[in-house]
């Protein structure tokens, strides 16, 4: 697949270092302006960028930029197109109010627009910025965009409330409900739901190579965790953080590693009560009732 896309770069004036690229969904010459670029810090152009196969690494700032929106557009699925050395080619950024700059030149900023009548506001210092300053994506509700990273994939009829997060080439594959953290390279089949303060092992940190996934239909419950990935229809109990190395007991009275259970369908894990033993009953979503289609309806 040969992607070629023309988008609008910053570019900071004192190093000549890329700064950002935003690229249109329409692929039209269209401009930015902010205070940072009137008063001199960063300066604009536009750049053409092709993709020759999203198979191969990304070659530049530009490409690492093209190859987010491709994300958040949701063009490709996370896990499907290659971001190796990506966190290499993207800056470190401050995100203001008054337009991307180096974090070194937040000062000079802040007294260069002095006369502007502007409070300056420093959202954050990161590679990556907010998706919906980039990407607006389609039948999607977002509580708090500040938690939402450009690259992430949510599906139409997605909703993301305010405590919920979603890291960068990781998302949602249809209908969702996300109250917890979605980690890079985590995909949340359609019908499930991310319960409030949950969390879900990505491949960032920790040596983490094996990547989750959740599939259809399946309940992540409140404060729980997982390192292991769902299939269809499961539940995992509130405040349950089941990892690999998990001992589970089976309905037959068999203990398992939960690494042995990944990707199975129809379970609901749970801990005993009285025993403390994290145990794996078949069971069906009917238990938790499936996500509330009226919510989802984000038109």
């Amino acid at each position: 697949m040969t992607i070629k896309r023309t988008g609008h770069r910053y570019i900071d004036s004192e190093t000549g270092k890329t700064i950002d690229t935003w690229f249109p969904r329409s692929n039209k010459q269209i401009a930015r302006s902010c205070l940072a670029q009137k008063v001199g810090l960063i300066k604009s152009d536009f750049v053409d960028v092709e993709i020759d196969s999203v198979d191969d690494a990304p070659k530049s700032t530009e490409d690492a930029y093209l190859r987010l929106h491709l994300l958040s557009e949701c063009v490709v699925k996370p896990n499907e197109i290659n971001l190796e050395g990506v966190f290499g080619l993207l800056a470190n950024v401050a995100w203001t109010s008054a337009g991307p700059v180096l974090p070194a030149q937040v000062e000079a900023l802040r007294g260069l627009i002095a006369d502007e009548n502007h409070q300056l506001n420093v959202t954050s210092l990161d590679k990556f910025p907010r998706m919906t300053d980039y990407v607006i994506p389609e039948g999607v509700r977002i509580g708090n965009a500040d938690r939402i990273r450009l690259g992430a994939h949510l599906a139409s009829g997605t909703t993301v409330m305010h405590e919920g997060f979603v890291n960068f080439n990781a998302g949602t594959l249809g209908e969702s409900m996300v109250e917890g953290r979605i980690s890079a390279g985590v995909i949340v089949g359609e019908n499930s739901d991310i319960g409030g303060g949950a969390s879900i092992m990505g491949t960032l940190s920790g040596g983490g190579k094996q990547v989750v996934s959740i599939g259809k239909g399946s309940l992540l419950g409140a404060n729980a965790g997982l390192g292991i990935s769902l299939g269809n229809e499961c539940i995992v109990e509130s405040g349950l953080y089941l990892t690999a190395g998990t001992k589970v007991k089976m309905p037959d009275g068999s203990i398992v590693s939960a690494r042995e259970l990944s990707g199975k369908s129809g379970l609901l894990y749970r801990r005993h009560s009285q025993t403390g033993s994290v145990e794996a009953i078949v069971t069906d979503t009917s238990l938790w009732g499936g996500l509330n289609s009226s919510l989802h309806s984000n038109d």
